[in-house]
């Protein structure tokens, strides 16, 4: 349970970070500060994913949503993964955690999903 709401409350904070703006980007290699300018510049980027952190930080927090969450979350977290394994290798094992952090929520959330997966 306490992993699950440190990492709903990670979440939360940096979609509030992306509009408040109270903490700096850390420093990234040239590929991934390249892509980040482009998502910065297509203006409707950062805020979506913004809001995708904030509601499903806040579902993940909940005990009855936070599978909900958690599929929220995935495509972020998979797109933090990637893009520290491929364009900013510094962030790759905070990647890794976000991914594998996300993914037991969804393991232990599994038989919410049984309707789903037949």
């Amino acid at each position: 349970m306490g992993v699950r709401i440190l990492f709903g409350l990670m979440m939360v904070n940096s979609g509030l970070n992306k509009f408040l703006g109270y903490m700096p980007m850390p420093e990234m290699a040239e590929a991934a500060g390249t892509l980040m300018g482009a998502f910065a510049a297509s203006v409707y980027m950062f805020p979506l994913v913004a809001v995708v952190e904030l509601l499903a930080g806040g579902l993940i927090i909940t005990k009855k949503y936070n599978a909900l969450g958690a599929v929220l979350m995935m495509p972020v977290t998979v797109n933090i993964f990637l893009i520290h394994t491929v364009l900013d290798p510094a962030g790759f094992v905070m990647g890794l955690i976000l991914l594998l952090i996300n993914t037991w929520i969804l393991i232990e959330n599994k038989e919410k999903f049984s309707g789903l997966i037949d």
